[in-house]
């Protein structure tokens, strides 16, 4: 790719990704309901606070790098916009609903992928979801990320902003903790017991 999307171009092209297949009746979109789809709190991570300024300028570029458009004429009361990505990159409904979930949740497993592109593309398992990461891999839309220490999934992310940085966290793992054999249980119950009988019989010595 000769471009590269800044956060906002990717917040807009996703929320415009995201409407078109869940809310077709509602689309293509006006810059106010635009605005709402990009700052809305539910299915996005990060929460923006994004103005018109912001998406209008993100508009604006996409549809320099060919990406969106902007509909406007007599049967139209304010304009519209739409995305282009999907016909400029030649996806099917499978890819777009990936790629649109990675823009705007940032990178995920396979089954977080599975489980939130649900409303946009019903995969019938992981192994439909990983063969669309591998096509979007070779298109080069999208990567697998190193495994993170603690986690059995490994993560993927899109590329259309760039490559991704990984910022790996150089932990010494120290050794685990060693627990207390049954012996010594054992021998630190008698110890207290022991230590038990003596206060009592102390005490029951006071009043004879």
């Amino acid at each position: 790719m000769e471009w590269r999307l800044s956060a906002a171009e990717a917040r807009v092209l996703g929320s415009l990704l995201e409407k078109e297949i869940a809310t077709p009746e509602y689309y293509p979109l006006s810059l106010n309901a635009l605005l709402n789809a990009c700052n809305q709190k539910s299915n996005r991570e990060p929460v923006v606070s994004f103005d018109e300024v912001t998406v209008e300028n993100a508009l604006a570029d996409l549809r320099a790098k060919g990406l969106a458009t902007r509909i406007s004429g007599r049967d139209t009361r304010v304009p519209k916009h739409a995305q282009r990505f999907t016909e400029e990159l030649n996806l099917g409904r499978r890819e777009a609903a990936v790629i649109c979930v990675l823009l705007l949740r940032g990178p995920q497993t396979p089954g977080e992928l599975r489980g939130r592109a649900e409303r946009l593309y019903e995969f019938d398992d992981l192994e439909a979801v990983e063969s669309t990461l591998h096509r979007l891999t070779e298109m080069q839309l999208a990567v697998q990320l190193p495994r993170q220490p603690g986690f059995k999934e490994q993560r993927w992310a899109q590329l259309l902003s760039g490559p991704v940085e990984t910022v790996q966290a150089d932990i010494a793992e120290s050794p685990p903790e060693r627990g207390l054999s049954d012996r010594e249980r054992i021998s630190a119950l008698e110890a207290e017991l022991a230590a038990l009988r003596r206060e009592f019989e102390d005490f029951r010595r006071r009043f004879e």
